[in-house]
């Protein structure tokens, strides 16, 4: 009995110290990745400036209804036809017209006496995006859309960009970067140690496009005041992250 519980006692000792061993490896291990990931100080940087758009795309079209497929398309065709001349005659070019969603869908209703749905006639839907390269015209756009399309003209809504954003990402970049830097000093000097180059530095950059939902029914017609648009001004963000060595 004694050398069974002898022999049991060894096995468990090993057992023990190999345990103890694996562990010291792996909070030594753990150590290591933890005081890589805390070296060094980290700060973010954020770079911005504000800029007029001098791009609108406007979401337009027709919706047709008839009781037939054939009418409801001919006076969508027909009036797509118009609001197409509308823009080229403004100025839109070719290339900037996109179609965005075109469908042909039952109208239904429910019947009470027969207990189910019928078809009391056909819509035909047909939208395109337009992309607007001189802003002043947005307004007279949509006037000169909404008496080409008449009663079937939809006007869904109007975003506003810049064409080409890259062309200040250099400004923002080295805002963004002096302002990670001024971050960096001053907790150097409140820590008390001495600040030294980025051992990392990444960036993200944030464009927003700002859109302004125009209702159907406020789409004017030929008597009413000219369409005011304002495009206001956008801002273009890029943020830094950047760790600075301790020396």
């Amino acid at each position: 009995m004694k050398k069974i519980f002898l022999v049991f006692a060894v096995v468990t000792w090993v057992l023990l110290a190999f345990s103890l061993s694996g562990c010291t490896e792996t909070k030594e291990t753990l150590g290591g990745i933890l005081q890589n990931q805390q070296e060094g100080i980290w700060v973010n940087g954020t770079g911005k400036v504000s800029v007029a758009p001098d791009i609108a795309t406007l979401s337009l079209g027709i919706e047709s209804q008839e009781a037939s497929v054939a009418t409801a398309q001919t006076k969508a065709t027909e009036a797509m036809n118009q609001v197409m001349d509308a823009l080229n005659q403004n100025g839109v070019d070719k290339k900037d017209i996109q179609t965005q969603y075109f469908s042909i869908t039952k109208v239904t209703r429910w019947d009470e006496e027969q207990q189910k749905e019928i078809v009391i006639g056909y819509r035909v839907s047909n939208i395109v995006t337009a992309k607007i390269r001189t802003i002043g015209n947005v307004g007279s756009i949509i006037d000169s859309v909404a008496v080409a399309g008449g009663d079937l003209t939809r006007i869904d809504n109007i975003s506003f960009s810049v064409d080409k954003p890259e062309a200040y990402h250099s400004e923002i970049r080295e805002k963004a970067m002096k302002d990670a830097e001024a971050k960096a000093k001053e907790l150097a000097t409140l820590g008390g140690v001495t600040l030294g180059k980025p051992t990392y530095i990444s960036e993200s950059l944030y464009t927003p496009s700002p859109i302004y939902q125009i209702r159907p029914e406020l789409a004017p017609a030929p008597a009413m005041a000219p369409t005011p648009i304002s495009p206001g001004e956008m801002e273009i963000t890029l943020n830094v992250q950047v760790v600075y060595e301790i020396q």
